[in-house]
């Protein structure tokens, strides 16, 4: 259904996906070089999907991928929002010159992130056949 949308529309929802995590990044750890560096990972990673995609036996097509890209970093924003303080903690830290020999971070964080990926894709796969 959503591959369905013109490409100026995907392409659109893949570039908000992309400022929403890498706000996201900046905000929560506030280093600059490291949003930077996400960015131009995003775009990689988006252009490997696409890449990807087109090799599978399945055929997946460009817009399909876009779709898919889209919702796992909104998936990914989502997945990190409960462990925003803890990152925001450590990333003070951190520029701060403070250093722990061991940083604790919870299970349940990574737990949230996976989950919320894996919903996200599942939806992307629904609405993208």
């Amino acid at each position: 259904m959503l591959a369905r949308l013109p490409l100026a529309y995907l392409l659109f929802m893949a570039g908000f996906a992309t400022f929403v995590l890498c706000l996201a990044i900046h905000r929560w750890i506030g280093a600059r070089k490291l949003t930077v560096a996400f960015l131009v990972i995003s775009v990689a990673c988006c252009l490997g999907m696409i890449a990807v995609g087109a090799n599978q036996h399945q055929g997946w097509n460009a817009r399909q991928m876009l779709v898919l890209y889209s919702f796992t970093w909104i998936g990914i924003a989502i997945g990190f929002f409960p462990s925003r303080k803890i990152l925001l903690e450590y990333s003070d830290e951190w520029r701060r010159g403070v250093k722990r020999d061991q940083y604790e971070y919870p299970a349940r964080y990574p737990a949230a992130v996976c989950a919320s990926v894996i919903v996200m894709d599942v939806l992307a796969f629904i609405l993208a056949t």
